[in-house]
């Protein structure tokens, strides 16, 4: 590779300090920065990192999901890849690794801790002890990831206790999942004999601040469903050292309109300091992971941005990206191709009827999931029953919608099913094999034909999205990869969501923003307080199932 030299205006993550230097870059790496000749019009930066994101969740594979993140000077991910583990095992993590090989963006992926994530649902595969320890001593592997299983960590689960032990064994970061948990439990969960040092699921800053206390670092999240940055945005200004940013699950259409540079941009308008931004964008996630991503340093590699200014990266501000001194994008565009990424799969669902999703009334009585827009986190509400023949009803008039869940492994004989409030669907119904964390398919509709419908459009693309509606109009975007990521290129899958998006919302009268993301959720039991798995209502405070009926 031939010697290349950059100038520009370098930016001190640490101390804000800026500097006209020129870059010299030989055999993709620094080999050495002096000052420049006169002062550059532009600035260069270290490259931005998502400390957290799980790739499955853009419906892109990773070489795709890199054409779009390098166009937004996103340089590096840290990435789960348990969703696709979830559906395909081991090897399911082998197709994430294989594929991210043929992109310049540095997919650092971690070895899924919670495979299944509980033993309350039906999943496609359990990752074991062994091979969590096969995954770490991978080159691309770089830590345990998000330990969802919090109760089996709290209450000395054997499996799950030597998962975290391999890990501090091979000194990989191991990271948090603990919504909510404050007092002495976050203690012992953040403690010396766990090593968990991470959480990205904090909503509230006071329980940011405590987890920090407990030696955890935070990641503010905003990503296309969960949104906690306005709650956490001050940590930047009062813990720079503790912070780092993510978006966890992003889907397409905010994914190509931005990334990382986004959250970075929001902060600088809110007021934190630049210096301590770009630590939480670029600086803590290389140092606390190990990363193998410069900082713009002498004998780095040659990972960072050009952007023509410091107040707004988002756009065409972010003019060119480089990795390992090659330029992979610049002004909005990847500068590297990718070849048809193959397809691995498991689907065995049979197509349902109306007369599935039938709930036989058992009391007058029913519980209901509340779900607000832009949160994880659900309530548990009681309501009376609405009734017809004997069963109990969706009634779209007091936004009580049908809420279902259909095992997609071929273990199950009739869905699960339950009652959920805050979608707003007047007439129609969504369904999605995106359900984390088994990907069992998730659908919601104000009755059961179109749940019947919806649920066989995901079944016969065996794997997808879908809508309804009553006047006969189907929409669909299929998933052949895992039933969880497209093969075809990123703006198009990004448009064929929108257009689905657009329909729920525009034409079935969902009033929540994102009804697929929101969606996807429903079925993950870790998070309370109430979900549905496809074995049951789920109680996530109680950690155990519940009647639908009170």
């Amino acid at each position: 590779m031939p010697m290349r030299l950059i100038s520009g205006q370098i930016v001190d993550c640490r101390t804000g300090r800026v500097r006209a230097e020129e870059v010299e870059i030989s055999d993709g790496r620094i080999a050495a920065i002096r000052d420049a000749v006169g002062k550059p019009k532009t600035f260069l930066l270290p490259g931005f990192i998502d400390a957290h994101v799980h790739i499955e969740s853009s419906m892109l594979v990773p070489s795709t999901f890199a054409r779009l993140a390098v166009a937004h000077g996103t340089v590096a991910t840290v990435s789960d890849p348990h969703e696709i583990a979830n559906v395909l095992g081991i090897a399911g993590v082998r197709y994430m690794v294989g594929d991210a090989r043929q992109a310049p963006l540095k997919v650092c992926f971690g070895a899924p801790a919670c495979v299944p994530a509980t033993h309350f649902e039906t999943a496609g595969a359990t990752v074991t002890v062994e091979e969590i320890t096969e995954l770490l001593e991978l080159g691309e592997c770089y830590y345990l990831s998000e330990v969802m299983n919090y109760p089996g960590v709290l209450g000395g689960d054997a499996e799950m206790l030597a998962k975290l032990a391999a890990a501090r064994r091979l000194g990989k970061p191991i990271d948090g999942h603990a919504p909510g948990m404050r007092g002495a439990a976050c203690e012992r969960y953040f403690g010396a004999m766990t090593g968990i040092t991470t959480d990205h699921e904090c909503t509230a800053l006071d329980e940011a601040l405590h987890k920090i206390a407990c030696g955890a670092k935070i990641l503010i999240r905003e990503g296309s469903a969960a949104k906690n940055y306005p709650a956490l945005w001050t940590l930047l200004k009062t813990h720079p050292e503790s912070v780092m940013f993510c978006s966890d699950d992003k889907h397409p259409d905010d994914l190509v309109a931005g990334h990382i540079n986004e959250l970075a941009t929001r902060a600088l308008r809110d007021g934190a300091p630049l210096a301590n931004v770009l630590r939480a964008a670029c600086v803590n996630p290389v140092e606390h992971y190990g990363l193998p991503v410069g900082l713009l340093r002498v004998g780095d590699p040659a990972d960072f941005i050009e952007v023509d200014s410091l107040k707004d990266f988002t756009g065409r501000h972010v003019l060119r990206t480089f990795i390992n001194g090659e330029v992979v994008a610049e002004r909005g565009v990847a500068l590297f191709p990718v070849t048809q990424a193959g397809e691995a799969n498991v689907f065995r669902a049979d197509r349902v009827t109306a007369a599935d999703f039938a709930l036989r009334a058992g009391s007058e009585r029913v519980r209901v999931i509340a779900t607000d827009d832009g949160q994880l986190i659900t309530r548990s509400e009681e309501a009376p029953a609405t009734m017809r023949d004997g069963c109990a009803v969706a009634d779209a008039a007091r936004d009580i919608l049908k809420l279902a869940v259909v095992n997609r492994y071929g273990t199950q004989e009739r869905p699960a099913t339950a009652f959920i409030r805050g979608f707003g669907i007047k007439d129609g119904a969504i369904a999605s094999s995106v359900a984390h964390d088994s990907h069992n398919i998730v659908a919601v509709g104000t009755d059961d034909a179109l749940l019947a419908r919806a649920v066989n459009m995901v079944i016969d693309n065996r794997g997808g999205l879908a809508a309804v509606n009553a006047g006969g109009r189907e929409l669909s975007l299929p998933l052949p990869v895992g039933g969880l990521m497209s093969t075809l290129p990123g703006p198009e899958v990004a448009a064929r969501y929108g257009a689905l998006q657009a329909m729920a919302t525009a034409e079935l009268g969902s009033s929540l923003k994102a009804p697929f993301m929101t969606l996807s959720f429903m079925a993950l039991l870790v998070i309370p307080s109430l979900k549905l798995s496809d074995r049951g209502l789920f109680d996530g405070t109680r950690f155990e199932f519940t009647s639908v009926f009170v």
